[in-house]
């Protein structure tokens, strides 16, 4: 099954909160983009770094679930920020997440974020545990 396919088969009742629309979704990056709504900023009307960081934690989540084996999930142990630019309420950030690092146990993805014309709002480093399903 295609990686945007995939996606849009689970239910992900945080993603649907947000307003997260996946455009893109492959192994090897994933794009999404969100509106920047008013009850998701902060003072004065600009989007805030939680709703930044959700938007890229839930990114960089959905890339490893489509790099994981059969019976695997994954959990967020370590995400780093650095916020670059404000994202005004109205506007559209896009989000693109790469992969660092692939591995058995952890998996390390990049992923940018950008307003439509291309201003960088933020950069963030997550890495993502590789959880084996016991049964």
């Amino acid at each position: 099954m295609e990686g945007i396919d995939r996606l849009a088969q689970m239910r992900l009742p945080f993603a649907e909160l947000l307003g997260i629309r996946y455009t893109a979704a492959t192994k090897d990056r994933i794009t999404a983009e969100l509106l920047v709504r008013e009850d998701l900023c902060t003072v004065p009307a600009v989007l805030h770094g939680g709703a930044i960081m959700a938007f890229a934690d839930t990114l960089g989540a959905a890339a490893t679930v489509l790099n994981l084996a059969e019976g695997s999930w994954t959990t967020t142990i370590e995400s780093k920020t650095n916020f670059l630019a404000p994202a005004s309420v109205g506007s559209k950030v896009l989000g693109e997440t790469t992969p660092i690092h692939r591995g058995a146990r952890t998996m390390v993805w990049q992923t940018r974020v950008t307003t439509a014309e291309g201003r960088v709002v933020a950069l963030v480093i997550q890495t993502q545990m590789v959880l084996k399903q016991h049964g």
